[in-house]
């Protein structure tokens, strides 16, 4: 059994990206750990947020219920204030992940890397998915610090299947589902394309007997209601098309694209 930690930019984020591997990994035996490497304190304010309670804090305890209903040993934490959206003042806040030293943080994770003896590391593509500073940043953080760690565990990217979201958004809007005008192919946050292509993904994960833990890790980040709602209340057939799969690139795997379990 390997010990695999999953470096995420704020909380939620494991939620709608790698709680489905997560959660197939921790089901067969594997010790799987979260590290949250922003506070998500620039995220929407829970509407049942007790007084005095600051969103960081609240964010926290989603992500412990997150944790729990995916089957996660740990939650750890980088410690850094999120950085907001591209262009943001919060951008160049000091305390920011995105103004972070790199080396510095990527010896705080290089440290959970250690205190785990981890096997595997899971970060993001080369653009964080689409653009967002702290998404970016921890592409970056995670590369270092796998060099860093005493023991250099293997390296994995989350991303999301271009080719096959454009796919999906035409066969729904085919069948009379009603689907925004978003448009994967479009510039995002930093101009570029959303996720990868087929050519450039090792891993299409199937995590389809693990979506009622997705669903359940989805559920737990309410507060973030724009995002959260709208993937909660697509009809039960449309989330399993969205969510069944899972994609990761290995770097140094030039592919093609298959199928497969990368923690067998």
């Amino acid at each position: 059994m390997a010990t695999i930690v999953y470096c995420h930019a704020h909380p939620d984020d494991e939620a709608s990206q790698t709680s489905g591997t997560m959660a197939r990994a921790a089901a067969e035996g594997h010790r799987v750990v979260v590290v949250f490497a922003t506070n998500g304190d620039h995220g929407e304010v829970a509407a049942d947020a007790v007084e005095g309670e600051t969103v960081a804090t609240y964010r926290a305890r989603e992500a412990a219920a997150s944790a729990a209903a995916i089957g996660l040993a740990r939650v750890a934490w980088l410690g850094y204030a999120d950085s907001g959206m591209a262009g943001w003042e919060q951008n160049d806040h000091d305390g920011s992940l995105h103004q972070a030293d790199l080396d510095e943080a990527a010896q705080r994770l290089a440290d959970v890397l250690d205190e785990e003896r981890a096997d595997v590391v899971v970060g993001y593509d080369w653009h964080g998915g689409y653009g967002h500073p702290d998404h970016v940043k921890v592409h970056h953080v995670v590369r270092r610090a796998a060099d860093l760690a005493a023991q250099r565990p293997r390296l994995l990217e989350s991303t999301m299947n271009r080719d096959e979201m454009v796919r999906l958004i035409a066969t729904g809007r085919e069948a009379g589902f009603e689907i925004d005008d978003f448009d994967p192919e479009q510039p995002m946050d930093d101009g570029n394309p959303f996720g990868s292509t087929e050519d450039e993904i090792t891993w299409r994960v199937d995590v389809s007997g693990y979506l009622d833990r997705k669903r359940a890790s989805l559920e737990a980040h309410r507060s973030q209601a724009t995002d959260i709602e709208m993937f909660l209340s697509m009809p039960p057939e449309v989330f399993d098309l969205f969510f069944g799969h899972e994609h990761l690139i290995e770097p140094g795997d030039d592919g093609p694209m298959r199928e497969g379990w990368p923690f067998a």
